[in-house]
């Protein structure tokens, strides 16, 4: 008996659009983006950036409390920003901040920053130090609640300085009469408006009553420092930053889509995930800095 042998269809499958789990992949990796992205935003201004600003609290205050102990605490303009020049206390709000040089949104997310176109506090003239009201440990989150009276005290390398409290003031409200030859000032400032929806500024205003010290020129003419360290203004650097590392994230992305249709997907979230998540948190820190200063 003869086999009959039947002919093999050959013929190339027909074009047209990708088979749906690839399309499924695809979207499923544009949300991923996105997520870690979210992800590191949501995280960098909240419980993260918490204890961030918790951790470079306990820092600056070990290296403040050295300084002083050395008596090489910062007393003029020439300190480079983010160094730790002061303590802020005020006791019955339970703050207890170190102050750092500058104003910009990235020295403001590790506590209090002051203003390098005002004097340091306990000298003569008009102290300013800014902080954030919600975001990063929100350390000036109940300043509205100061009473006129009640006192803050500042610690810095000329010794401990204290003010009296003259009052809070918002926009459209009375300034305080002008600062006269041989006293001093000290300005808090923050947002005023929901929490994370700055619409405004909010100042304390308070009197030094402790004996006045010797002082320098600050580093910069009155309003004339950089625009990022001025009162709800973001950190425009932080732009070229952002982008390089989301686009480190989309590459990330598109070799986890690569590696999926090449090896299992336990094994594709396993190592990729963590990886998204890291990316995605450093991505959201830079953006959380183009915010206002004051957040």
């Amino acid at each position: 008996m003869t086999a009959t042998l039947t002919p093999v269809d050959v013929r190339p499958a027909p074009s047209g659009p990708a088979p749906r789990s690839s399309r499924l992949w695809t979207v499923g990796g544009t949300l991923a983006i996105l997520g870690a992205l979210l992800l590191g935003f949501v995280a960098e201004v909240g419980p993260l950036g918490d204890l961030r600003q918790e951790r470079d609290r306990r820092v600056g205050y070990a290296d403040l409390r050295a300084s002083l102990a050395e008596a090489t605490a910062p007393i003029g303009p020439s300190t480079e920003p983010g160094t730790p020049v002061a303590l802020l206390k005020i006791p019955q709000l339970g703050v207890k901040e170190v102050i750092r040089e500058g104003s910009s949104a990235e020295v403001l997310a590790s506590g209090p920053g002051h203003r390098r176109d005002t004097v340091l506090p306990g000298q003569a003239g008009n102290s300013i130090v800014m902080g954030r009201r919600a975001g990063y440990g929100g350390p000036f989150r109940h300043l509205d609640t100061l009473q006129p009276g009640e006192s803050i005290k500042v610690v810095t390398g000329q010794g401990e300085h204290t003010y009296r409290v003259m009052g809070v003031r918002r926009a459209g409200d009375p300034k305080p009469p002008a600062i006269q030859a041989g006293q001093g000032r000290l300005t808090l400032m923050t947002a005023t408006g929901s929490p994370y929806r700055p619409d405004g500024v909010l100042q304390v205003d308070a009197e030094l009553i402790s004996p006045l010290q010797p002082g320098a020129v600050p580093a910069f003419r009155f309003g004339h420092v950089p625009d990022d360290e001025l009162p709800l203004e973001g950190q425009d650097s932080a732009w070229l930053p952002l982008v390089l590392w989301a686009q480190a994230l989309l590459l990330a992305a598109a070799l986890l889509v690569w590696a999926r249709t090449r090896v299992p997907r336990a094994h594709v979230w396993l190592v990729g995930f963590p990886v998204l998540v890291a990316l995605g948190l450093t991505a959201g820190d830079k953006a959380a800095l183009l915010l206002p200063n004051l957040l």
